[in-house]
């Protein structure tokens, strides 16, 4: 029984993430129709809509009927009238759940809701953060107003566990599902809606054993608008498009932050790096904690070295794949070096059967 409720939870999981990262046009028709049922069961009379390319438009422009700068969420009060009504919605449904439901919905938690949760903050979370010029603070109400998570979790007690919403529920349920699965995000005002269009290319790779997926592309951008606005990422990382585009040992000698310095190398290539850079090898050794393959010691800057090791396990396209970790100065042993990094001495590194 289990096993088939999480066979048909994991085809759920990927029809929502389907909907979710679609690159396909807008159905407008369908979102208007069913954000104006919104508004209406907010309260409020239905909107005009404004609809823009992408995140950076729907923030760059102040449509008619709109009186505020659009940046920041403080700004957007309906965003919280719209959570709530959406938490209402959740509670009534969690209300008339029975024990079945609740036993089979750690099944669907794993292999729905959370997956699609990692996904979506993943690869449709960086645009909106970096279209905005504001922190962390406001980014709840646009999760809970927006994220399928929770639509997709109920959908799938409802398709596995015989979940029953009344008709007020499931019309509810419908009209959620059409927006989140018809366009892109939205900005909600009292007289005007501003909706972005989807992404025309959007670039993942699977991120897990769960069905999760991140942002990755290794020539271009990893999504990317109608209007030319994109994101570039590299293996989950939001990246300058530099590090894609034309990564070079100038280019990352003068990047403080050191996740964009590591995923520019890696986009190189260490062997072309070390090259092209000019690092001193320290010393070489064989990896205990690896059989097979060899730590690398490297000079990098003062103050600073860089242990080159290969990951222990395979990756998903059958390589493994090569890896700097930095380590203090003082170190010049590489298996030293690699115990530093675990918290363990040289010595207790070298006992490691293998590590991963």
């Amino acid at each position: 029984m289990n096993a088939l409720v999480q066979r048909e939870a994991a085809a759920i999981r990927q029809e929502w993430l389907g909907r979710a990262l679609s690159t396909l046009p807008a159905d407008r028709p369908a979102v208007e129709a069913a954000v104006s049922a919104l508004y209406r069961l907010a309260g409020l009379s239905p909107p005009r809509f404004h609809w823009v390319a992408s995140p950076l438009a729907a923030l760059a422009t102040v449509p008619p009927g709109l009186s505020h700068s659009p940046e920041h969420p403080d700004r957007w009060p309906l965003l919280t009238r719209f959570a709530e009504l959406k938490d209402e919605w959740c509670r009534t449904v969690e209300a008339g759940m029975r024990r079945p439901h609740w036993a089979l919905d750690r099944i669907v938690q794993q292999e729905v809701f959370l997956p699609l949760q990692r996904s979506i903050s993943s690869c449709l979370l960086p645009p909106l953060r970096r279209a905005h010029s504001w922190g962390a603070p406001g980014w709840m109400r646009w999760d809970r107003t927006h994220y399928v998570s929770r639509i997709a979790r109920y959908d799938a007690l409802r398709r596995t566990a015989g979940l029953v919403l009344d008709a007020e529920q499931e019309r509810r349920f419908e009209l959620w599902a059409a927006v989140l699965g018809s366009c892109h995000w939205w900005w909600p005002d009292e007289h005007v809606c501003v909706v972005s269009e989807r992404p025309v290319a959007l670039h993942t790779e699977v991120a897990g054993d769960d069905g999760e997926v991140r942002p990755h592309h290794a020539s271009g951008p990893a999504v990317r608008y109608a209007d030319g606005w994109a994101v570039h990422a590299w293996h989950g990382t939001q990246v300058p498009s530099w590090v894609i585009e034309n990564p070079t040992v100038e280019r990352i000698a003068d990047e403080v932050n050191v996740e964009v310095r590591r995923c520019a190398i890696e986009r190189l290539g260490w062997g072309a790096y070390i090259e092209q850079a000019g690092l001193r090898l320290v010393s070489r050794a064989p990896d205990p904690g690896n059989p097979g393959s060899e730590l690398r010691l490297y000079d990098v800057r003062r103050g600073t070295k860089v242990l080159l090791a290969v990951n222990g396990s395979v990756e998903r396209d059958g390589h493994r794949r090569r890896y700097g970790l930095t380590v203090p100065a003082y170190l010049n042993d590489p298996i030293e070096a690699a115990g530093w990094t675990y918290g363990l001495s040289g010595e207790q590194y070298a006992t490691l059967l293998r590590r991963t």
